[in-house]
């Protein structure tokens, strides 16, 4: 077993993280969260696309907002419509 695994283990921590793993949190239809993000590729007020370590997320609604931005999350505020990833293959 890795050292990563064996430390997430003992303290049992979620995987998202010790990893790069983006964690998606979405409220209702207004609000969603990224966790884990690298780099925000395109905005406009309809349409959002956030590249993360396993591909790219896209957001697509209405008065799209960038809330929050922080070197290790976004939020992503409006009437969000649907939401897609492309990951990386």
């Amino acid at each position: 077993m890795e050292k990563k695994q064996k430390i997430k283990n003992f303290l049992e921590m979620p995987k998202e993280i010790i990893s790069n793993i983006p964690k998606i949190t979405i409220v209702g239809s207004n609000e969603m969260l990224i966790e884990n993000y690298k780099g925000i590729l395109e905005y406009e007020e309809f349409f959002v696309r956030v590249n993360t370590y396993i591909g790219i997320i896209n957001v697509n609604g209405l008065n799209l907002n960038l809330n929050q931005i922080t070197e290790d999350d976004i939020i992503i505020t409006g009437k969000i419509d649907s939401i897609d990833i492309e990951e990386d293959k």
